[in-house]
C-alpha cells in the first residue's frame, strides 16, 4: 500500500513509512522505524532506543522472541534477524497461508545479537542490501583481528585510530569484539547515548567512554568510534593526528574507501552476503519470495531462475545500493 507493507485482516502494518494507527517494526534503524504511528509493537531490547530516536513518549509495547500473540485471527511472532540487538523477523500466519518479513538480516554469529533462525513459510520478504555476487564476506573474527593490527600500528606511532561505523548496530559489534587490552575504548557521544540504553536494557556491551578532554598520549592508544556523520567534523578536527577508518559492507567496492575520506577500509557488515541471502532463502522453503531494499531486481531474477516465485517488493527506501561499475575483484 502507498503506507507500507499490510496485513489487512490484522490491521497492521510492517516497517510503515507514513503514519498508521498500527506499527509492526522489525528493527530501529531510521528506514524501518519512521515518527508518527499511533502505535508501534517491537522486540523489547528495541524499544527504549525508539524512544530514543523517534519520541521518548510514543505508544510502544515490547515483545519477547518466540512468543506469538494473536490480533484477528492471525498468528504474529517476532523472530531473532542476527542483524542488531533488537532486530526480528516478523511471521503473519492465520489457518490458510504464513508470511515471513525478513527486515534485515545476518546469519554470521555474533556474542552481541541473538542469532538468526531460519522460520519456514510460504512468502517469505527478504532484503537484498548485498544482493550481488561481488558480496562475499570473510570472517567477521579475521576483520577484528585486522582492526587490532591496524589499532596497535597506530599506536606505535603515537597516532588515535579512528573508526567509523554506524552508531546503531556497527558500533556495538566492534566494541565487543575488540580486543580492549590493546588501550582504551573512546566513542562519539552519539554512540555512547545508544552503548547506554543497551547497558541499562541489560545488554553486556563491553566498556567505553566518551571522548572528551582526555590528554593526547591517552588518544594516541585509543581507539575511537565515531558515526559516519561525524566525519569532516570539528569534533573529528580535534583529535589531532589521528589515522581514519571506515568498517562497512560498501568496502567491498573499489572506490567507496576514498570516497569517504578513509586511510583504511575494513569490509564488515551487518547484512547478509550474497551466500547468506540465498541460503536464507532456501532455509525458509517458501514458495514465493518478494525482494526489498537493495539490489532487488538483480536479486529476484535469480531466485526466478532457480525455479521459486519472485518478483520485487517497492518500498519507498530502496535501501543502500552503489555504483558496481568498479568492483573489486
Amino acid at each position: 500500500t502507498p503506507n507500507g507493507l499490510y496485513c489487512e485482516k490484522a490491521n497492521v502494518y510492517i516497517d510503515p513509512w507514513r503514519k498508521v494507527d498500527k506499527a509492526l517494526i522489525t528493527h530501529a534503524h531510521s528506514d524501518h522505524a519512521r515518527k508518527g504511528m499511533k502505535s508501534y509493537l517491537s522486540h523489547h531490547l528495541s524499544v527504549d532506543i525508539l524512544k530514543h530516536r523517534l519520541h521518548k513518549h510514543i505508544n510502544i509495547q515490547g515483545i519477547e522472541y518466540e512468543k506469538p500473540i494473536v490480533i484477528n485471527g492471525v498468528e504474529i511472532t517476532f523472530f531473532p534477524a542476527g542483524h542488531i540487538i533488537g532486530s526480528s523477523q516478523i511471521r503473519l500466519r492465520d489457518k490458510h497461508e504464513c508470511w515471513v518479513i525478513s527486515g534485515d538480516y545476518n546469519i554470521s554469529q555474533d556474542e552481541l545479537i541473538e542469532s538468526f533462525i531460519p522460520v519456514e513459510c510460504d512468502t517469505f520478504v527478504t532484503e537484498s542490501t548485498f544482493g550481488l555476487p561481488v558480496f562475499q564476506w570473510e570472517d567477521p573474527s579475521i576483520v577484528f583481528e585486522e582492526i587490532n593490527k591496524w589499532w596497535k600500528e597506530n599506536q606505535s606511532n603515537n597516532h588515535p585510530s579512528v573508526i567509523s561505523a554506524y552508531s546503531l548496530g556497527k558500533a556495538q559489534r566492534v566494541i565487543q569484539n575488540i580486543d580492549h587490552s590493546i588501550g582504551p575504548v573512546l566513542t562519539h557521544p552519539a554512540v555512547e547515548n545508544i552503548n547506554k540504553i543497551f547497558r541499562n536494557s541489560g545488554v553486556n556491551l563491553k566498556s567505553s567512554m566518551v571522548v572528551s578532554d582526555q590528554q593526547q598520549d591517552m588518544l594516541n592508544k585509543s581507539i575511537i568510534i565515531c558515526p559516519p556523520g561525524a566525519n569532516d567534523s570539528a569534533w573529528l578536527n580535534n583529535i589531532k593526528n589521528h589515522k581514519f577508518a571506515f568498517a562497512s559492507g560498501w568496502m567491498a567496492l573499489r572506490g567507496t574507501r576514498r570516497r569517504r575520506n578513509a586511510e583504511k577500509g575494513f569490509v564488515l557488515s551487518d547484512h547478509a552476503d550474497w551466500n547468506a541471502l540465498n541460503k536464507a532463502v532456501a532455509l525458509t522453503q517458501a514458495e514465493r519470495v518478494f525482494v526489498t531494499h537493495g539490489y532487488t531486481k538483480t536479486f529476484s531474477k535469480w531466485i526466478s531462475e532457480k525455479g521459486i516465485e519472485s518478483s520485487v517488493l517497492k518500498t519507498l527506501f530502496e535501501g543502500e545500493s552503489l555504483d558496481v561499475s568498479n568492483i573489486m575483484v
